[in-house]
């Protein structure tokens, strides 16, 4: 019932500005988000690849309905990209990009515009060196995504791609994008999302997550283990036995277990953080919340130790 409410209000734009004018909301946060503007981004990104982690950063935004807004936020990884070159950090950081920050939901035209523009941006990454993920959001996005992908790989085959486990299509997907150079981030899913279309029990979303690992460590792909969960990150390790260590890697948000984000690169694995920034922060702040009440009860004590 709380993850459901929490998912709720982060499409609720009333509740929004709420929570975006109350000042005790800022200092938590932090904890999620590494900052307002690219400086952050790149300072963070610095001081997580120090320790031997990777990084793949996320310029928030979302569901735009407005052309400018949608050529600003792929002007913002342009710039991105070129401060994280002029850092030397390319080798070991890339972008993440939601198709609906760059145009997909536009009234006319929407997904040649979200191609045309997440192009512009696989094209300045491939540039300097790097690569782009494509970030998976609510099912009614899975096809046109999928569809975005493809074209995109035809150019730069490196593009990867997010799967998401609770959905129940995703078994079959992660067996469509096993095959040779193909980049998977499997992750369980942060959307309130239909019983007709996923699965709702979390011991049921955790066995569609093993189901699809086993394909995509099956594979010849590269697969992207994105999970806090320890009982996953175990499985994993057992099911990657047979690949070498640069084959895959572990993924976890910024800002979760990062103590377990650095025992993970110190043991010799690929550890990649995922780093959001910007000021539009609050839809992406919520699902964090909705994810495990650990982090409601964090951002409660907060606001009572703050205040």
């Amino acid at each position: 019932m709380l993850r459901a409410t929490l998912l709720a209000a982060a499409r609720s734009e009333s509740i929004r500005g709420l929570v975006e004018r109350t000042p005790l909301t800022r200092p938590v946060v932090k904890r999620f988000i590494s900052g307002d503007d690219v400086d952050a981004a790149v300072a963070t990104t610095g001081e997580v690849l120090a320790d031997g982690r990777r990084v793949t950063l996320d310029h928030l935004g979302e569901d735009t309905r407005d052309a400018a807004q949608a050529t600003a936020t792929v002007d913002a990884y342009l710039d991105l990209l070129r401060r994280l070159d002029e850092a030397g950090h390319t080798d070991r950081a890339e972008v993440s990009v939601k198709l609906s920050a760059v145009g997909q939901f536009l009234p006319v035209d929407g997904e040649k515009t979200a191609l045309e523009n997440a192009r512009r941006i696989c094209e300045a990454a491939g540039a300097v060196g790097t690569t782009v993920t494509l970030d998976m959001e609510d099912h009614t996005t899975t096809d046109s995504t999928l569809g975005i992908l493809r074209e995109l790989r035809v150019d730069f085959p490196w593009v990867g791609a997010v799967l998401q486990a609770y959905l129940r299509r995703t078994e079959q997907d992660c067996r469509d994008l096993a095959h040779a150079g193909s980049r998977v981030r499997l992750c369980k899913g942060a959307y309130q999302e239909p019983e007709s279309v996923a699965f709702q029990d979390k011991a049921d979303v955790d066995l569609s997550y093993v189901r699809c690992l086993k394909v995509l460590m099956a594979g010849e792909g590269y697969p992207m283990v994105a999970s806090h969960d320890p009982r996953l990150i175990a499985i994993a390790h057992d099911l990657a036995s047979h690949r070498s260590a640069d084959s895959y890697e572990f993924q976890m948000l910024y800002g979760i277990r990062p103590d377990e984000q650095r025992r993970i690169a110190a043991a010799g694995n690929r550890m990649r953080v995922y780093v959001p920034y910007g000021d539009e922060w609050y839809g992406y702040f919520m699902r964090r919340l909705a994810e495990r009440p650990a982090n409601v009860a964090f951002f409660l004590r907060s606001l009572v130790t703050t205040g």
